[in-house]
């Protein structure tokens, strides 16, 4: 009896000494850590505890963590933020982006690519935002962010999307300052007029909320197409964002001159004063013929991002990290890659508390693997480009817990479940 006690109490003594030690919650191992905020670029350890980064070291002890991931020869890098997406899904037939059936909802597209954060673009405006954040922003366990609709009925199509007297920018504004920590900017889009109602009332709506504004150039008869340079340079303000900067439309004035398939040099001329460039690929809004001569002159996207939908997801455009793969195939390196897909969205929709591994951040991390092979990347155009590596998500960490293990890389393997946490 006496033998058994003293077992009994040795396991227990042995179990409160392994708890001890046990300091965090989870520690990534031997990953190549690339956080663009704090200028790490090298093979490092990171440690979360109580849902933020406790510690980033070239060699934290393995027996410190509850949970261990074997990261070595992959990326760690801050969970990716979209910030170009359509999630206000909905039942409404006639709503397009906007409570609509185009619309997906976020959390089944976004961890296993390693999105942690995705800002829904112009879907909702004044008028419907309550019913977005009710709807989509409260039961998300992705980080659910807005740039809200210059219009109000926001992005339902048609008729809807051409009404100027729907376009208020002081209404619009008072949303904004209303529910500030969710509505990072104003969105213009498809309007067919040649006329710069809309950005201006955007950009006004933008200066009395103080936040930026993303412009999506031009409806599906909007001819001739209005001057990009003077939107850059007459309408726009440093920090306004333009997006789907590599289409080539009828209905848009492009960055590559069609005749000389030259970059036009205006184009860097705006992003020295300021103007952010956004790839916005989505389902036709991206075209090779645009991006390599743009590459090719040194002209790189300041952001990564998707422009998910239904209409987007299963063509040339699949995921955040098949947009990431295309532009590292076309020769931007892997940290600018990852910068474009982290810290510098969280700089353009002012939320720096995001998209960096600063101790005491939230540990919204991804884990990514380069997969090496022969793959296919091409446009609506059908144009390919062939590509020896991916990307692919091995890992998504959310508020410091594990929502997406691929391969099990996490040892003991307890995996949250986003709905039974209580989002």
């Amino acid at each position: 009896m006496l033998k058994k006690s003293f077992l009994l109490f040795s396991l227990l003594f042995l179990f409160i000494t392994i708890l001890k030690c046990q300091t965090y919650n989870i520690v990534i191992k031997g990953g190549h850590v690339i956080d663009a905020k704090n200028n790490i670029n090298g093979i490092m350890d990171v440690a979360v505890n109580d849902g933020k980064i406790a510690l980033v070291a070239k060699n934290i002890d393995a027996r410190q963590g509850r949970q261990v991931v074997d990261a070595k020869g992959k990326y760690v890098t801050p969970g990716l933020i979209d910030m170009h997406e359509h999630v206000f899904a909905g039942t409404e037939p006639d709503h397009y982006l906007s409570n609509g059936l185009d619309a997906l909802p976020p959390d089944g597209f976004t961890f296993r690519v390693g999105v942690t954060t995705v800002v829904d673009c112009g879907g909702a405006g004044w008028k419907s935002f309550p019913t977005f954040k009710k709807n989509i922003i409260d039961h998300s366990y992705t980080r659910v962010l807005s740039f809200l609709n210059i219009v109000g009925e926001g992005m339902r199509g048609g008729a809807y999307e051409q009404d100027a007297n729907d376009m208020n920018s002081k209404l619009s504004a008072n949303a904004a300052r209303q529910y500030k920590d969710y509505i990072v900017g104003f969105k213009v889009a498809h309007y067919e007029a040649a006329e710069w109602t809309p950005v201006d009332r955007a950009v006004e709506a933008g200066k009395l909320a103080d936040i930026p504004v993303i412009v999506d150039f031009g409806g599906d008869d909007t001819h001739p197409p209005l001057s990009i340079e003077d939107l850059f340079f007459k309408h726009l303000r440093p920090g306004d964002i333009y997006t789907h900067t590599f289409t080539e439309l009828d209905r848009r004035d492009p960055i590559v001159d069609l005749k000389s398939r030259q970059l036009k040099p205006f184009v860097k001329d705006a992003q020295k004063k300021g103007i952010i460039f956004d790839v916005g690929y989505g389902g036709g809004s991206f075209d090779f013929r645009q991006a390599l001569p743009a590459i090719k002159a040194g002209f790189f996207p300041n952001t990564m991002s998707t422009d998910l939908h239904t209409g987007s997801m299963n063509a040339a455009m699949k995921d955040m990290l098949n947009v990431m793969s295309t532009f590292v195939a076309m020769g931007m390196d892997v940290p600018a890659v990852i910068k474009a897909g982290t810290w510098a969205p969280a700089q353009a929709i002012k939320h720096e508390e995001l998209g960096n591994l600063s101790v005491g951040a939230v540990a919204d991390i991804a884990v990514l693997n380069m997969r090496q092979g022969d793959f296919g990347l091409w446009d609506r155009m059908g144009y390919k480009v062939n590509a020896k590596q991916n990307f692919e998500c091995e890992m998504t960490i959310r508020g410091g817990k594990i929502v997406y293990d691929l391969n099990g890389i996490a040892t003991p393997i307890v995996l949250t479940d986003a709905k039974a946490s209580g989002h």
